[in-house]
């Protein structure tokens, strides 16, 4: 299911995936089976989402990002690709961010660019990623 008030261009959607009202998914974007992308979500050209994967409210998910399957990400977490943003940078570096399967990132998090979120580790709500998470662990706080 795709809402009326979305703007989805990509023709990469699994079955059984709803893409909820306000996002914008762009047309080079895939999406795996059985997803729920909740409202005012954007996702960008250059993305991977695999299957059963969540993605809650008022996230954005940017170029060069790979989201495996069973993926949670939590409302308002923000991932970053670029670590020395600048307004019309034709020379900036891309610095993709992936989530392995199983991972659980919690509301409010941030995670910056060229990090690896390993298989099945937990991150809690409002942390702050600085370098790769190990598989299976739990992180809060800034780590």
């Amino acid at each position: 299911m795709i809402h009326s008030l979305s703007d989805v261009q990509t023709k990469n959607i699994g079955e059984e995936t709803n893409i909820w009202q306000f996002c914008v998914v762009l047309s080079g974007a895939k999406i795996g089976r059985n997803c729920n992308i909740c409202s005012h979500c954007f996702i960008e050209n250059d993305v991977v989402i695999g299957d059963n994967v969540t993605v809650k409210c008022g996230v954005q998910i940017w170029d060069g990002m790979v989201i495996e399957d069973n993926v949670f990400i939590g409302p308002n977490v923000t991932f970053c690709n670029d670590r020395y943003p600048k307004s019309r940078n034709k020379d900036w570096k891309l610095e993709p961010v992936i989530v392995k399967k199983g991972a659980v990132i919690g509301a409010n998090s941030t995670i910056l660019p060229g990090v690896t979120i390993g298989e099945n580790a937990l991150i809690g709500a409002g942390a702050v990623i600085t370098k790769d998470v190990p598989p299976g662990i739990i992180i809060k706080g800034k780590f």
